[in-house]
């Protein structure tokens, strides 16, 4: 693809763009306060894998940072969520995400019809061996490199990802950007960090029903192939911000032992093959014999 996909901040050393709260031309605004990252364009479409998520319509989608140690329950998010956008004085509805990362640490990054913002943290990475050891299914329970108690009070990273498109795609191709921006982001997360994921990861899609018409968002479509730029860059660029600034001390665990929190899936699955329908074994036996005949 030759169009490069341009990084958007809120400033800093490396020179990328400000992010400023006023329409870009990809019809995206960004803003931050308050520990929440709005994205907004009106009369999106979204489809959210994060908390209460599903398929909505509206002008906004956010990203939430919540402290360390946070902890609430289904029934209370809801009002958790309110207080915080109202606090904010955001007052339209919309996907929400949540997570443990500064808000300072989200980056953006446009390439042709899409936007992308990121946030990246990885002190519950998620490790997928591929010659696992054997195991049992988790109980929900985080591993940890410590015995200490005093730790599950500590930050929770997560790489959450809001995607915006300016076209409109049919309900799969909408479907499958989910698929695109995970793929792209497991795939950028080994590269950087030599996991795939953590434990907590969302994504937030969007598309403009009136926009130009795209019935899919592969790989090979102008949609997605912006979509997976977007996310790589996006999200290299916030794991920069988290992990390379001399503000921090904050560094990625090279495995899930050496992490705060994570989990290492060594459970191993059994390999099954689809069962042949009974005229599929006679057709393969008739032709058998049709064969020693001649």
């Amino acid at each position: 693809m030759s169009e490069e996909a341009r990084v958007e901040t809120d400033g800093g050393e490396d020179g990328e763009a400000e992010c400023e709260d006023e329409a870009r031309t990809t019809g995206f605004e960004a803003t931050r306060t308050d520990g929440i990252l709005r994205v907004r364009r009106p009369g999106t479409e979204w489809l959210s894998t994060g908390w209460n998520g599903g398929r909505s319509s509206g002008p906004a989608a956010y990203n939430v940072s919540v402290p360390g140690g946070w902890a609430c329950d289904d029934r209370s998010i809801d009002a958790y969520v309110a207080d915080r956008l109202e606090s904010a004085g955001f007052e339209a509805s919309g996907p929400v995400l949540l997570t443990g990362v500064d808000l300072e640490h989200a980056r953006g990054a446009v390439c042709g019809p899409v936007t992308v913002y990121a946030t990246a943290g990885i002190s519950n990475p998620a490790a997928l061996p591929m010659e696992p050891s054997g195991g049992t299914l988790p109980d929900g329970r985080l591993e940890g490199g410590t015995d200490d108690d005093s730790d599950q009070e500590g930050e929770l990273g997560t790489v959450n990802l809001v995607v915006g498109t300016t076209r409109a795609l049919e309900a799969g191709a909408l479907a499958n950007l989910v698929a695109v921006a995970a793929e792209a982001k497991a795939a950028t997360l080994l590269a950087e960090t030599g996991f795939a994921g953590t434990t907590t990861d969302a994504i937030v899609v969007g598309h403009d029903p009136d926009g130009p018409p795209s019935e899919f968002s592969g790989s090979a479509t102008a949609v997605g192939a912006a979509t997976r730029a977007c996310v790589r860059e996006a999200v290299r660029a916030s794991l920069r911000s988290r992990y390379e600034s001399r503000e921090t001390d904050a560094s990625i665990p090279e495995s899930v032992a050496d992490a705060k929190y994570g989990v290492s899936t060594d459970v191993r699955a059994e390999v099954v093959r689809p069962r042949e329908r009974e005229r599929e074994r006679k057709r393969k036996r008739d032709h058998g014999h049709d064969q020693r005949e001649d």
